[in-house]
């Protein structure tokens, strides 16, 4: 008589490491980054595709540790794997708050800083311009199958970020020196609108000083806005010009974050 199938804890907890930890760091991915991280997309369905991607990448990632799974040191791992994930998640926020920025100084400069919406994706108020641009940039970023680069830097940051030797600090802090690059790049995505528009508001300037009889608010504001629709219509020739240096600057400290190729 065969004796029944024997499993030892070491092997279950082989098993259960290799497709666990590696579910936990691409599902905070998935729950961090713009277009999959947003309300729009239901949990269930993120979970779902957590799922789905962990067990395409995992026969193609590196052993990982056997740990026990009430052991504190799973829940450690556990832990940094969300960390990471979740950085690389945020990096990626950096290029859409970049041009939710720009939507924001574009509308109050022309007059429409009034005109919000709320907005679907993270649920908070903001100008009907910056909910256009992040309309468009979602676009491009998908046209441009920039999240399928995504989903290749966390399949190789499992080689170059191991699970349990992973220096979280220095990526923490690459993070945030970062930051300072969203107002930069949204000022240049807006600086022709902006410039354009000072004109527009310094000609209105001169017509008060030559006619004080004028009632410049009731000319001034409609003309403004008129003309600030105009130069955004036509800065949108130029929009994708804009956004690939900005995407792959994007993507390229991505990969720095990741220690990828």
């Amino acid at each position: 008589m065969n004796p029944l199938l024997q499993l030892t804890d070491a092997q279950i907890g082989a098993w259960v490491a290799s497709f666990v930890l590696p579910l936990f760091r691409v599902m905070a991915v998935l729950m961090t980054m713009p277009i999959f991280g947003t309300t729009l997309v239901p949990k269930r369905v993120r979970l779902y595709m957590a799922l789905a991607i962990t067990v395409v990448i995992v026969p193609g990632l590196p052993p990982m540790p056997v740990v026990d799974a009430l052991n504190l040191r799973a829940l450690l791992l556990v832990g940094e794997q969300i960390i990471i994930g979740a950085l690389l998640g945020f990096s990626l926020q950096l290029l859409f708050q970049a041009f939710v920025v720009a939507g924001q100084i574009i509308a109050v400069q022309m007059g429409m800083g009034f005109a919000s919406m709320v907005d679907p994706t993270n649920g908070v108020s903001v100008a009907v311009v910056g909910q256009f641009f992040t309309m468009l940039v979602t676009l491009l970023f998908l046209g441009m199958n920039a999240h399928l680069v995504v989903f290749e830097v966390l399949t190789e940051s499992f080689t170059t970020l191991p699970v349990g030797n992973a220096l979280l600090v220095n990526h923490f802090w690459e993070l945030v020196t970062h930051m300072g690059w969203v107002f930069g790049a949204a000022v240049l995505l807006v600086l022709p609108a902006i410039t354009a528009l000072l004109v527009v508001n310094v000609a209105f300037g001169v017509m008060t000083r030559a006619a004080p009889q004028l009632n410049i608010f009731s000319i001034g504001f409609p003309l403004t806005l008129v003309l600030g629709m105009v130069i955004l219509w036509i800065s949108m020739a130029d929009i994708l010009n804009q956004y690939q240096p900005l995407a792959s600057q994007a993507l390229q400290w991505l990969r720095e974050l990741a220690r990828a190729r």
